[in-house]
């Protein structure tokens, strides 16, 4: 149960994370990567590693959009 509920923390951040790939929206990934780690933090005390794998996907994208925008961008 942990593991799907996981894997929902994950689909909802990728789905905000839509609108953080455009110029000037890039810093909304500040409150999404932590949202991303915390569906992870859910997905580890699951018996099953799919949803926390997915959600450390979904924050690794978000911290990578954030280095390249320089953290504002």
């Amino acid at each position: 149960m942990l593991n799907i509920f996981s894997a929902f923390i994950g689909i909802v951040t990728l789905i905000l994370m839509i609108p953080a790939v455009f110029p000037l929206l890039g810093a909304l990934n500040w409150l999404l990567v932590p949202m991303a780690l915390f569906g992870a933090l859910v997905g580890m005390m699951s018996s099953r590693n799919g949803g926390r794998n997915f959600c450390l996907l979904v924050a690794a994208f978000g911290a990578l959009r954030l280095f390249l925008g320089g953290g504002i961008f």
